[in-house]
Parts: C-alpha cells; sequence; structure tokens
C-alpha cells in the first residue's frame, strides 16, 4: 500500500521483500533515499543497515526506518545502527514524506 501511495505521488519506487535483496539493490542502484523495514526476513533491517553504512558506496544514502514498534529502545536502536530517520507504522504518509523531502 505505502509503495502505491507514494508512487502516486510521483517517487520512483523499488521493493526488496528482504534484507539480502535491500542490500544487493542499494549496491546496484545507489537509491537517493531508503524506506527500511526493521522486521526483513533473512536479514532485518537494523542488519542491513549496518551494512550499507558501512560501505563506502552506500553510506551516504539517507535511511529511514520504518517498524511497528514505537518504543524509545527501537529508535535508538535506529540512530545506532546508522539509520537516519526513523517513523512508525502504520505510516502517517503526509509525515514520512516531510522526513522523505528533508533527507532529499
Amino acid at each position: 500500500m505505502l509503495r502505491r501511495r507514494l508512487t502516486r505521488r510521483g517517487f520512483e519506487i523499488t521493493h526488496a521483500p528482504d534484507g539480502e535483496l535491500a542490500v544487493q539493490l542499494a549496491r546496484e542502484l545507489l537509491p537517493d533515499l531508503i524506506l527500511m523495514d526493521v522486521s526483513l526476513p533473512k536479514m532485518d533491517g537494523w542488519s542491513a543497515t549496518k551494512i550499507l553504512k558501512a560501505d563506502e558506496k552506500t553510506q551516504g544514502i539517507p535511511i529511514i526506518a520504518l517498524t511497528a514498534h514505537a518504543l524509545a529502545a527501537d529508535r535508538a536502536t535506529s540512530v545506532e545502527v546508522g539509520c537516519d530517520d526513523f517513523d512508525t507504522k502504520p505510516v502517517d504518509l503526509k509525515r514520512l514524506i516531510d522526513k522523505m523531502n528533508q533527507l532529499l
């Protein structure tokens, strides 16, 4: 649903169904921004973020962590692994787009 809503607002979206593919696609496509779900199969979003932020090729790509958990610990972990921002699900689209635009 989020992918469809962002596409309608002019964003070009590439989707990765798991953390391993997210890292691979980020390295190949070098997107302007990554929305990283923290609960991904194969490799969670925090692990994928650590890898991307440690890679000279992808470390400058802004990453917004998306999680269903609004706990302070989740926000702290997101910052610790290198996420540039954090947002909760269900997504408030206006708030998320504001965050995206700030990072773009």
